[in-house]
């Protein structure tokens, strides 16, 4: 629209159309922090990683829930001693608690079950975090190393907001790729107001 056009509008469409860009604006910065925070990220040498739920089906993980767990098994490869927290409740239309179908993936996998804690609770991201962090007390695990959260990679920066928030230092990302593309499309759309939302209420 050129500037003469726009000097001609009523000062309700005005109004409107900078409220139209305002909004365009903030989303694109907010979609520039997801995008920024789309990276594996480890410092240190934690000794606790948190893998955080999706979507379980009856014949298993979603693709997005696999692509957590296959980046989690890659980095166990070469720290097999780990102690790793599965994270996800039971949703309506979920056969079990997500952490259950997570364990039973990483041991059938080969990754040692006593090595493995379930937190079974959780509905949301802020949940999965705070409960972690809480059952790692209660089980006297000393996470001042750093823990590693492992998600697809739109999911890091919020849920490393959120580590923060609950207590978690020295925190660590493992972005797991996004193979259903358009999950992985609406997730981008998605996720940038979801970071919104936890900012303002997720406390």
């Amino acid at each position: 629209m050129s500037g003469w056009r726009f000097k001609r509008l009523p000062p309700f469409w005005k109004g409107v159309l900078g409220l139209i860009l305002a909004g365009a604006l903030a989303f694109g910065v907010l979609l520039g922090l997801v995008l920024g925070g789309a990276r594996d990220d480890v410092s240190g040498d934690p000794k606790t990683m948190v893998v955080l739920g999706c979507q379980l089906y009856d014949w298993g993980p979603s693709i997005m829930l696999r692509d957590r767990l296959d980046k989690a098994l890659e980095y166990l490869e070469d720290h097999p001693d780990m102690t790793v927290v599965v994270s996800g409740g039971q949703g309506a239309e979920e056969p079990t608690s997500e952490a259950q179908g997570m364990a039973g993936y990483l041991a059938d996998h080969g990754f040692p079950r006593e090595n493995i804690i379930l937190e079974d609770r959780s509905v949301n991201t802020f949940q999965n975090l705070s409960y972690t962090a809480r059952l790692l007390e209660e089980s006297g695990i000393d996470v001042e190393e750093g823990v590693v959260i492992v998600s697809n990679g739109f999911h890091l920066t919020r849920a490393k907001m959120l580590a923060g928030r609950v207590g978690f230092e020295n925190v660590s990302v493992l972005a797991a790729p996004s193979s259903h593309t358009p999950t992985r499309l609406k997730m981008y759309v998605r996720e940038p107001l979801a970071l919104v939302k936890s900012f303002l209420f997720d406390r």
